[in-house]
């Protein structure tokens, strides 16, 4: 099965319904079921009780709640975590429940359907204990197509392991690099050393224009209601998920690699590796080096 945790245009809507729903408003209280959430310990998480929501915003793949005096609250959903808007004072479900933030017109529900718990929640006074969470990636809608270029081309790294390092490039991970490399023409195995600047930039622009539309069209499906349904696997997608399926470009079946029991790869032959089917035991020595060893490595 592949990994499905949410990624930057999923984090995005999520951002823009909490900022609907919550800001401006006060947490009553955190309640918190599953105790391996909680990553810090200082300030006490107690300590955002009453304190009102100035803000939201992106680091990475985590969501950042602004509060009153000068902390932040910093959730990171991991592959299985999802938030729910739901009725005030829900009940926290016991084999999937995390925690609940209760506010006055409703509550936050925190969940994680893996049975290996890995979201992480921290309480962080100020601006740099905050920055500590920061892989340090850039932003990839921001940053010029040069620096993009540069970050890529230094990377030493197949192009998907690079796309997916969180210390390069900030929010994209399986599903995203996927589309990326799909809508690049660019098999996912070309080493970032080998490839010329006019490759890199052409990858930039892919970046650019999926996670764009993707955010776009999330938004629009989503209208003024809250994700319920995140998930990485869409019937629009090209290539990721469509194992065997025919490529919408040019009616090649889609191929996948599996590294392990999460993580797997999808392409095109057709589109991008000139027809050839990728071996598993041609990448042995590939994915041994340049595919992540922890679940933290894919943050």
């Amino acid at each position: 099965m592949a990994t499905n945790m949410p990624e930057l245009p999923d984090i995005q809507i999520y951002i823009e319904a909490l900022d609907r729903f919550v800001v401006g408003e006060t947490i009553e209280k955190i309640r918190i079921s599953g105790i391996s959430l909680l990553g810090s310990y200082d300030p006490p998480i107690d300590e955002a009780n009453g304190k009102k929501v100035l803000g939201l915003r992106r680091i990475g793949k985590r969501i950042v709640f602004e509060l009153e005096g000068d902390l932040f609250l910093v959730l990171h959903l991991m592959i299985s975590g999802r938030i729910r808007w739901k009725a005030k004072g829900v009940t926290i479900p016991k084999k999937v429940g995390l925690a609940a933030f209760d506010f006055a017109e409703g509550s936050i529900l925190l969940t994680e359907q893996s049975t290996k718990k890995r979201a992480t929640l921290h309480l962080v006074r100020g601006e740099e204990a905050l920055a500590d969470h920061d892989r340090g990636g850039l932003e990839v809608l921001e940053a010029p197509p040069d620096e993009f270029a540069d970050q890529l081309l230094e990377a030493r790294h197949t192009v998907k392991r690079a796309l997916t390092d969180q210390r390069l490039f900030s929010g994209i991970g399986n599903a995203y690099s996927d589309e990326i490399l799909h809508r690049a023409k660019m098999s996912p195995f070309k080493l970032t050393g080998q490839m010329s600047r006019d490759e890199a930039l052409t990858v930039q622009s892919a970046v650019v224009e999926v996670l764009t539309e993707w955010t776009d069209r999330l938004r629009d499906e989503l209208g003024d209601g809250f994700p319920d349904k995140v998930t990485a696997f869409h019937d629009e997608m090209a290539v990721h998920g469509k194992f065997k399926q025919q490529c919408p470009v040019c009616g090649s079946p889609v191929q996948r690699i599996v590294y392990a029991s999460s993580n797997d790869l999808n392409y095109c032959p057709g589109c991008q590796t000139g027809g050839k089917i990728l071996a598993d035991r041609s990448l042995s020595r590939i994915l041994k080096d340049d595919w992540p060893k922890t679940l933290e490595d894919l943050e």
